[in-house]
């Protein structure tokens, strides 16, 4: 998605080999003018299929994952990090490691709101080394549902979180593709949604 790719190169910040930040436009500030059209995007690769509903985790998955269900006209779920304190009952749960934070969380979900009538779409921020996507894929099994795709706004091919989607048989649809952060420079893979630069 242009629209996308040129905000990353005018606003994206390396951290490291490893880390690209797009705080001042997608998980801190968010633009939603650029979400707007992230979610139909999203929504039109995956209009087809059936999706009853689009999943995310929270927080930095929210936004794209909200305007994508809404082009779809379907219900969003967010998985929760930490269960609830209060809602603690009648939750299914999986381990998951953050590859930026470098710590475990409980992905948990309310085992009502997902079942076997349900063809599911997850969406999030980032794909890296498919932790957190493969965990989301968990719960949604566990309720016995079926997963239509895995979408995310960028994904570092350099990582191996497409491999690990590709060896379960899930789609993944990725808006903007990055091959390399080295010395502070974003490369991005060439594609029919990401043209030579």
């Amino acid at each position: 998605m242009d629209q996308l790719i040129d905000r990353i190169k005018s606003d994206g910040y390396v951290e490291n080999d490893e880390i690209l930040k797009v705080d001042s436009f997608i998980n801190h500030q968010v633009d939603v003018n650029l979400m707007l059209a992230a979610g139909k995007d999203i929504a039109n690769h995956f209009k087809d299929q059936g999706i009853t509903k689009v999943v995310t985790i929270e927080s930095s998955g929210i936004s794209p994952a909200l305007m994508s269900a809404m082009a779809l006209d379907v219900p969003m779920i967010v998985l929760k990090k930490q269960p609830s304190k209060i809602l603690n009952k009648d939750l299914l749960q999986t381990e998951i490691t953050s590859f930026t934070k470098e710590i475990n969380y409980e992905l948990t979900i309310k085992n009502h709101l997902i079942n076997e009538n349900d063809h599911v779409l997850i969406v999030d921020d980032f794909m890296a080394n498919g932790e957190t996507a493969t965990g989301a894929l968990r719960l949604i099994r566990a309720a016995h549902a079926t997963v239509a795709g895995v979408a995310v706004l960028i994904e570092k091919t350099f990582q191996n979180g497409s491999s690990k989607l590709k060896e379960q048989g899930i789609e993944l649809y990725s808006l903007a593709k990055i091959k390399s952060l080295k010395n502070g420079k974003i490369e991005f893979e060439r594609s029919v949604s990401n043209p030579p630069l």
